[in-house]
C-alpha cells in the first residue's frame, strides 16, 4: 500500500525531440513538477516548461560518461521521500528501449506510486518526417523496433555504441518493414546481413537513414539496401545525433522524391517551448477517458 507522504513519479515521454511534440499531459507535469530528471537527448528548450522545477541530468549517451540504472532508480526512489510531484523525462516513448521496466519495479518495491505518460517514439515521427507510412495495403503489414545496443551495469558506466553491439550477433527480424534504433556504427552490417539471410529484403530494397528527427537538425539519406551494405552511407553520418535506420518495401515511393527540400516551416519544426495556452489550460483526464 502506497505511503501517503511519499510523492508519486511520472514516466514521462519528451517525444523525438522537437519541444512542441511532447503531449499536452507531460507539458502540464512539467509545469508542476518539483524536480525532472532527464534524459541526454531532451532538448534544452523542453526544460523551460519546467521553470520551477530542479533538473537533474540522468541521460546515456554512448562512449561517454553516464548514469548507471541503479543510480537513476534511487535517486527517483530517494525524491520520493522529499517531493511530492517527480517527473522522470525520457526521450521518445518511455516504454520503447528506456529501462521503464527497471524504474518502474524499483519504485514499486518501495511503494512508491508511479505513472507513465506515452510520447511520439522516434520511429513513427521517422515516418512524419519523409511521408511514409510503416505499413502499406498489399505490401507491409508488419513492423518491427529493433535496437542494437546491448550493456549491463558493469559496462554501461563508459562503454561505446560499438563495444555495446558486439555482445550479441545481429538479428534479422522477419518483419516487411524494419526500424533499427542506434544501429548507426553498424549500418553497413545490418544491410549485409539482411540481404543474405532475409528473403524479405533484397539489395534494392529501400533504405532511409534519418537524423535528429523533428528538430532543426534533422537530416535524411535515401537509397537502397544495397548501397547501405556497401558503405555508401559511413560517411554520411553525424556522431552527435541520433539516427534511425528505416528499411521496407512501404517506403519505397520515398526514393523517387528523395531531391525535395526537407526543410519544414520554422513554426513548426522549432524547437520552442511554447505550448498552446489553450491546450496548456485544457482539462485532462485522469482516467485517459472524455465523453461526447
Amino acid at each position: 500500500m502506497k505511503n501517503s507522504t511519499l510523492g508519486k513519479v511520472y514516466l514521462v515521454g519528451a517525444g523525438p525531440g522537437a519541444a512542441d511534440l511532447i503531449t499536452v499531459r507531460g507539458a502540464k507535469l512539467l509545469k508542476q513538477a518539483d524536480i525532472v530528471f532527464h534524459d541526454a537527448l531532451v532538448d534544452p528548450a523542453m526544460l523551460e516548461l519546467c521553470p520551477q522545477a530542479i533538473k537533474v541530468p540522468v541521460g546515456k549517451r554512448c562512449g561517454k560518461l553516464s548514469s548507471a540504472q541503479h543510480f537513476i532508480n534511487k535517486r527517483l526512489i530517494d525524491a520520493a521521500q522529499k517531493h511530492q510531484i517527480i517527473v522522470r523525462l525520457k526521450g521518445g516513448d518511455p516504454m520503447m528501449f528506456g529501462r521503464a521496466d527497471e524504474e518502474i519495479q524499483a519504485l514499486k518495491q518501495h511503494h512508491i506510486e508511479v505513472q507513465v505518460v506515452p510520447g511520439i517514439t522516434a520511429a513513427l515521427a521517422g515516418a512524419a518526417a519523409i511521408q511514409q507510412s510503416l505499413t502499406l495495403r498489399g505490401i507491409s503489414r508488419s513492423v518491427a523496433f529493433v535496437t542494437l545496443a546491448q550493456s549491463n551495469e558493469l559496462t554501461e558506466s563508459l562503454t561505446s555504441e560499438a563495444e555495446e553491439n558486439k555482445s550479441q550477433p545481429l538479428q534479422n527480424p522477419s518483419a516487411d518493414t524494419v526500424v533499427y534504433y542506434m544501429g548507426r556504427k553498424d549500418a553497413s552490417n545490418i544491410a549485409k546481413q539482411l540481404i543474405n539471410g532475409n528473403s524479405l529484403h533484397t539489395s534494392e530494397t529501400p533504405a532511409h537513414i534519418l537524423e535528429a528527427v523533428s528538430t532543426k537538425n534533422e537530416r535524411h539519406w535515401s537509397s537502397t539496401l544495397g548501397e547501405l551494405a556497401n558503405g555508401k552511407a559511413n560517411d554520411w553520418f553525424d556522431s552527435a545525433s541520433p539516427a534511425l535506420i528505416m528499411i521496407g518495401e512501404a517506403l519505397r515511393e520515398k526514393q523517387q522524391t528523395s531531391n525535395i527540400n526537407h526543410n519544414q516551416d520554422e513554426s513548426l519544426n522549432s524547437s520552442s517551448s511554447k505550448i498552446n495556452d489553450g491546450l496548456q489550460d485544457s482539462v485532462i483526464f485522469t482516467d485517459g477517458r472524455r465523453s461526447a
